[in-house]
């Protein structure tokens, strides 16, 4: 099966593309497409970005703002763009789905429910 495309705004990938320690975040952005960050449908996740999601596995939903690695603090709901949930949802639009192998092994389902810019 193919991946879909990911939106990704030029600005996010300059920075992200820093971080290519992680072989998922590579993974992510070597499929993304490249947009001028003020061209980002606001439907789509970017940094930043208030995400809510689906985990379809479960049936659990959650809020989360997807942040840089430094910023992340699960406590208040920031979390890291490489952790699997956060490599995940980058890019994804509101409505999307993406199947996702979680460390414990566990393939989970999230769908993207809603998208707020925070910054």
């Amino acid at each position: 099966m193919e991946l879909e495309k990911l939106i990704i705004s030029d600005q996010d990938y300059a920075r992200l593309s820093k971080l290519r320690d992680s072989q998922i975040l590579e993974d992510e952005l070597s499929r993304a497409v490249l947009v001028p960050s003020d061209q980002v449908p606001p439907n789509v996740v970017k940094m930043n970005a208030r995400v809510t999601y689906l985990d379809e596995s479960n049936g659990t939903t959650r809020e989360v703002e997807l942040v840089y690695p430094e910023e992340a603090d699960s406590s208040n709901g920031k979390i890291s763009v490489l952790t699997p949930v956060g490599s995940a949802l980058l890019g994804l639009e509101v409505g999307q789905t993406i199947e996702w192998l979680f460390p414990n092994q566990q393939s989970r389902l999230l769908r993207v429910i809603s998208v707020i810019h925070t910054a």
